[in-house]
């Protein structure tokens, strides 16, 4: 089988060598273009009448008037903000890094367990 490309080398029908071949002026100028228009169709859809219906003003009086009371509001003093003591922001700082290091464990296992396993699947995939 022929290369498809000159200098191409085709194996098992697979070429190797990139067809297409893209610039960074195009990629960017086609980035560029794509703002534009998401930011025209996101000014286009402010554009169009809202979706919530505005409550009609009533022409007369409604039937159903309540009379106007005044809310009773209480008036209750509290005691001022007093910092807790030492002992209780000592025992604050060491849960909070005790939380810190047992989700810090987790989190390493996790990523460990998950980069083994993508190592793994890759390197019996370059065995094949």
């Amino acid at each position: 089988m022929a290369p498809a490309v000159p200098g191409g080398v085709s194996v098992c029908g697979v070429l190797s060598t990139v067809l297409f071949v893209v610039s960074v002026t195009d990629l960017t100028t086609q980035a560029g273009w794509m703002v534009v228009l998401s930011i025209a169709a996101l000014i286009a859809a402010g554009w169009r009448k809202t979706a919530r219906a505005k409550p009609q003003t009533p022409r007369r009086e409604s039937v159903v008037r309540r009379k106007w009371e005044p809310i009773g509001v209480a008036e209750t003093t509290v005691p001022l903000y007093r910092r807790p003591n030492v002992l209780r922001r000592a025992w604050a700082i060491v849960a909070s890094s005790g939380i810190a290091l047992v989700l810090g464990a987790v989190l390493a296992i996790v990523i460990a367990f998950g980069v083994s396993y993508a190592v793994i699947t890759l390197t019996d995939l370059l065995k094949q």
